[in-house]
């Protein structure tokens, strides 16, 4: 009987080991979940949703225009004073050029269609109102542009502190499918764009 019970106990430690080590690596390697805590890609993602974050796919298919994203912010930088990372839409790519003007987004001079953004927030920054993208960088912002601290503030993210790509909302059940990436027709890719003129910097309000 002590031998049973010893097989039983070591049957049930082996199986709590290996679902642990099964969870860590998914958790690590695949998918994480990520709760959503700032207002700045309303109404896209609303706080209080969760999203698994696809953290396996980006080793095979890099990441474009239109993603939603989960990053480690640059050092000082939070929202609604909390030190999580963000969550952002990829608007540029390594070379492109991004100009933000007359409150619209251009990617190497073709202007953006963003049915996404949250109604009526301006979408330009303060100062600065073009960007050329260095190569290993992405350039971020929020779909809730007036309550989103993104690239017109802190310049393009490297993609080395990129998680992953948020590809499913999973709660609340009501909120429940797919993430999709925007698409962005005409915009040529950097290689192939002629340069643009960098535009006049606005005046403007900056992003909170």
């Amino acid at each position: 009987m002590t031998n049973r019970w010893r097989g039983c106990l070591l049957e049930i430690v082996e199986t709590v080991v290996l679902t642990v080590l099964i969870f860590f690596l998914v958790q690590h390697f695949v998918a994480q979940p990520y709760q959503i805590l700032q207002v700045s890609m309303e109404h896209t993602l609303e706080p209080g949703q969760y999203v698994l974050v696809d953290k396996l796919s980006p080793n095979f298919s890099d990441y474009k225009r239109g993603d939603v994203i989960v990053f480690e912010p640059p050092k000082g930088y939070f929202e609604d004073g909390q030190d999580v990372p963000f969550i952002k839409r990829v608007i540029g790519l390594a070379g492109d050029l991004v100009e933000i003007h007359d409150d619209a987004v251009y990617v190497n001079g073709v202007k953006l269609n963003e049915p996404y953004v949250f109604e009526g927030q301006s979408t330009t920054p303060l100062g600065l109102s073009s960007w050329r993208i260095p190569a290993g960088d992405l350039f971020v912002m929020g779909d809730h542009r007036q309550a989103s601290q993104d690239s017109r503030v802190f310049g393009p993210i490297a993609k080395s502190t990129v998680i992953g790509r948020a590809w499913l909302r999973y709660w609340p059940m009501s909120g429940f499918g797919w993430i999709q990436s925007a698409q962005y027709a005409g915009v040529p890719d950097a290689s192939g764009a002629p340069p643009a003129a960098p535009s006049a910097s606005p005046s403007a309000s900056p992003a909170q």
